[in-house]
């Protein structure tokens, strides 16, 4: 199986610590002498520079690529290896700049028969792992609930695409929300609210919301863009609550009581690597797929974020 890991800096600097822990054979594809010659450095691994479609012109493509470019390049750098052949891609979220690009990138992957996945590592988590078991310890979630406030003060002076951060519910914040969600289900009924603005987040500054999942879960959310906050979220069950803030660490309420528990966790490869990715890629290498996030899962996903975002 031929490996390609597209792109030098710092993401696919972490995947590439990753590739090497667990002995796998890959090739390196950069854009950027720069860039190629600091990954280089760190790692001790050869980058080809010039890009995808320059390498494409004298090698074939790979059967399984890791995307870890900018998110403004990441649809149609998948859809290039997807046009030369490549059949299973991990891209990273959110796999396009907006929900047209990611919907048309889905439509090229089913007429190919590739399958894409989203590199949601969070999913990936010791904390997530241990938050699965109990909930299937308990009999199932009940409702659950999120918060996303991002740090305007930060990422408003940020050197970043004007696009991108004018979509980041999609670029960043649907790190909690797919979570949520992939323990709850998709939205099937739900109500969104939001106001006000920021000069780098043109559609809304304050988030809040609530509905019913296709798994019959009730969730609520809430953000607050120009004040105080962090990514938090709990799940609910008959026998506890499960606290996930910050969502590295997991924390437990039990019903009749009003103590917060802190749960020990296996998070030695949380610690190692860049959290949830070690698994992650593993999951992703070894065809296990239960728990990775589907090109077309994520479509549907992101139409949920952009209404929770107020995107037109």
């Amino acid at each position: 199986m031929k490996i390609w890991l597209i792109g030098a800096g710092i993401m696919a600097q972490d995947y590439a610590k990753v590739l090497l822990s667990l002995g796998t054979s890959f090739k390196v594809i950069g854009r950027r002498e720069s860039s190629a010659k600091n990954f280089t450095e760190n790692l001790g691994k050869a980058v080809q520079i010039g890009g995808v479609k320059n390498a494409l012109t004298t090698l074939k493509a790979p059967d399984v690529a890791i995307i870890a470019v900018g998110v403004a390049d990441l649809a149609e750098t998948a859809i290039t290896l997807i046009n030369a052949g490549t059949k299973r891609i991990l891209v990273e979220k959110p796999g396009g700049i907006d929900l047209k690009e990611i919907d048309y990138l889905n439509r090229i992957a089913i007429d190919h028969k590739v399958s894409v996945y989203l590199g949601y590592n969070r999913r990936f988590y010791a904390s997530s792992i241990k938050a699965r078991e109990l909930i299937l310890e308990d009999g199932g979630l009940t409702s659950a609930r999120f918060e996303f406030t991002e740090w305007s003060h930060i990422i408003g002076a940020l050197d970043t695409d004007s696009n991108i951060k004018n979509r980041w519910v999609l670029a960043n914040s649907s790190h909690v929300m797919d979570l949520a969600f992939h323990f709850s289900g998709l939205p099937i009924k739900y109500k969104s609210v939001y106001s006000g603005s920021l000069n780098w987040h043109l559609s809304a500054a304050r988030f809040c919301g609530s509905g019913i999942t296709k798994n019959n879960i009730i969730f609520s959310y809430f953000a607050d863009w120009e004040s105080a906050g962090r990514w938090s979220l709990e799940l609910f069950t008959r026998a506890r609550r499960i606290i996930l803030s910050p969502m590295e660490k997991i924390q437990i309420m039990k019903v009749g009581s009003i103590k917060i528990e802190t749960i020990n966790l296996n998070d030695s490869l949380d610690i190692e690597f860049k959290p949830g990715l070690y698994k992650q890629t593993k999951a992703f290498l070894s065809d296990e797929n239960s728990n990775l996030c589907t090109l077309e899962n994520h479509v549907e996903a992101a139409r949920v974020y952009n209404k929770i975002a107020g995107y037109k």
